[in-house]
């Protein structure tokens, strides 16, 4: 449920560290992207490729945090020629169930739009029934407007598509059986508290991955955001390692 203003920050760090340019995606369903079915994998990976395409990019490093790092697994596995790197934050290429909270969000999500409230405070204190965190209530609710017409609060985000694609966002295009593999360099940066990289699946990354390194911060699984610095650094460090070879 982020957008690419999250990364506002970061990327104009990574561009003057990395000499680059840097692009920022809102994925289908997500920030100012168009509102479409289905929501998975598959299909939000041929979204990224067709921006890559469309744009005439190469020599491409492509990074995902999260569900984005899903994505960029999956572009990587299915179209690796249009790639030259892969940067994966915090994510596995691991088919998982998404925890009952994600599930509970966006049901909440969607019973604050029926519910018709006229504040954000209002909203938040529906969010509290299933968050406690105040930090992250406030970031799901980045997504919440006011209509001018109805002075009611809404979501940009279609809450319904998303409640309705849980199963689908802890699928992945590519099973464990799947002899599909991208050979060429790729960092994975795990989140010393967070167990989405894990002991159990580093090893399914690393047949996918072969020529892959990780590198793990002290940080949950948000790792771009609290350790910006040092995760920029990474970033920096596999480009330039990338232009050497």
């Amino acid at each position: 449920m982020g957008s690419k203003q999250n990364w506002r920050t970061l990327a104009r760090n990574m561009a003057t560290k990395t000499h680059s340019s840097i692009y920022t995606l809102d994925l289908r369903n997500h920030g100012t992207s168009p509102h479409a079915t289905p929501h998975d994998y598959a299909h939000m990976a041929a979204d990224v490729s067709q921006f890559i395409e469309s744009h005439n990019l190469h020599n491409v490093t492509l990074l995902g945090h999260s569900m984005g790092g899903k994505v960029v697994m999956a572009l990587a596995l299915a179209q690796p020629h249009l790639l030259r790197r892969l940067i994966v934050a915090d994510m596995s290429p691991q088919r998982a169930s998404i925890s009952e909270e994600f599930l509970a969000y966006t049901q909440t999500m969607v019973d604050i739009e029926h519910a018709n409230v006229r504040s954000k405070k209002e909203a938040d204190e529906m969010l509290k029934k299933v968050e406690s965190n105040m930090a992250i209530r406030q970031f799901l609710l980045t997504n919440a407007e006011m209509n001018k017409d109805t002075g009611f609060y809404k979501f940009r985000i279609p809450v319904d598509i998303l409640r309705d694609s849980i199963d689908a966002i802890g699928d992945f295009p590519f099973g464990e059986q799947s002899n599909a593999v991208f050979d060429k360099p790729t960092t994975f940066i795990k989140g010393e508290h967070s167990s989405y990289l894990n002991h159990k699946n580093i090893p399914l990354a690393k047949r996918f991955f072969p020529n892959m390194q990780l590198h793990t911060l002290n940080a949950g699984h948000f790792v771009h955001t609290e350790k910006p610095a040092d995760f920029v650094e990474l970033v920096r460090e596999a480009v330039e390692n990338d232009r050497a070879l």
